[in-house]
């Protein structure tokens, strides 16, 4: 058995050294999940996955003070991009972290990061922080803040299975840290950790007054046995872009009468759990049935029609949507 005093830590003598060891995770041959990011620290974008990094020192790291979203690249073309950016830049108001550029600034350089990257499926995540200086608390002693962004290649399909969910017991997060997108996500973390312990794919919080909140990471909906579709209020949770747009759309499945009606609303355990339908809606879903919750069926325990019916809505949205809705990526 190998003593404690026996161990000896290796000290890289020089920068190409480091760089050499960074290249043997990468060098295996295989495709590069992550195509390109952009530094502000850097000042540019990164195609060498191993130098895709931020300093220790960045207060995201050490202080949890950052900002992120999430984009969706589909057919080589960014999907709501405009309303993830204004979620990002009021998220950033709420964490008091100004940005370094212009909103346009920002923009421009997401496009281009995706356009470098030359991935046409996968997501576009991007994050504010308050940049690198110091490991206090305050970060009156950080120069300026920091903008970071990575692509990640990922397949983007429609889901037609179900899954089934459990009641979170880890505590939601406070309306003002839950209606920002922060980095903070460790109850988000607990929270799936939980639901995979119990053989469940993910969880439902529910707030201090008994009604429904929200997922670990999505927003949930769900239709009742009157065929009304009802998202819980956005006041003490996050207001999801495609959630949002959801409640665009699916005003058009009233027009056909399929649905009686589109609107949020409070809802308590009781309610939520005698929906005939039930599904989770983020962006990198879009929509994903859900079948059982604490081990008993939603309604028939079959993924539903009108869930579906919402989930072709969202979908048609993403692949042949407005121009309001898709920006087409000129790849070099």
């Amino acid at each position: 058995m190998q003593r404690d005093t026996d161990f000896r830590v290796h000290v890289f003598s020089s920068s190409s050294e480091l760089v050499e060891k960074l290249h043997e995770k990468w060098d295996s041959g295989k495709e590069k999940p992550y195509p390109a990011m952009y530094s502000s620290v850097f000042g540019g974008i990164i195609l060498d996955p191993a130098m895709m990094v931020i300093p220790i020192d960045d207060h995201m790291v050490h202080r949890g003070h950052g900002v992120f979203d999430t984009s969706i690249i589909l057919n080589g073309y960014l999907y709501e991009l405009d309303a993830h950016l204004d979620r990002f830049l009021r998220s950033a108001a709420k964490a008091k972290i100004s940005s370094p550029f212009p909103r346009s600034t920002l923009r421009s350089i997401l496009v281009q990061l995706t356009a470098a990257s030359r991935c046409t499926e996968g997501t576009l995540r991007f994050w504010l922080t308050s940049g690198p200086g110091n490991f206090l608390l305050s970060p009156s002693g950080c120069p300026t803040s920091a903008f970071y962004a990575v692509v990640i290649k990922d397949k983007i399909y429609q889901h037609r299975e179900g899954v089934k969910v459990i009641t979170s017991t880890i505590p939601m997060k406070s309306p003002l840290f839950a209606t920002m997108k922060n980095v903070n996500y460790l109850p988000n973390v607990l929270c799936v950790m939980e639901a995979e312990e119990k053989g469940a794919f993910a969880s439902i919080w529910v707030d201090e007054e008994g009604y429904i909140a929200e997922g670990p990471n999505v927003n949930v909906a769900f239709i009742t046995h009157d065929k009304e579709l009802i998202l819980p209020f956005f006041d003490k949770i996050l207001r999801g872009c495609t959630a949002t747009r959801l409640l665009e759309l699916a005003p058009k499945l009233v027009e056909q009468g399929r649905l009686k009606d589109v609107r949020t609303a409070n809802l308590t355990v009781e309610e939520a759990k005698g929906s005939a339908e039930m599904m989770y809606v983020g962006s990198t879903l879009p929509l994903l049935p859900i079948v059982m919750w604490d081990e008993k069926p939603i309604g028939d325990g079959l993924v539903g029609e009108l869930t579906m019916a919402l989930s072709d809505l969202l979908w048609d949205d993403m692949v042949a949507g407005p121009e309001t809705q898709r920006l087409l990526v000129t790849y070099a």
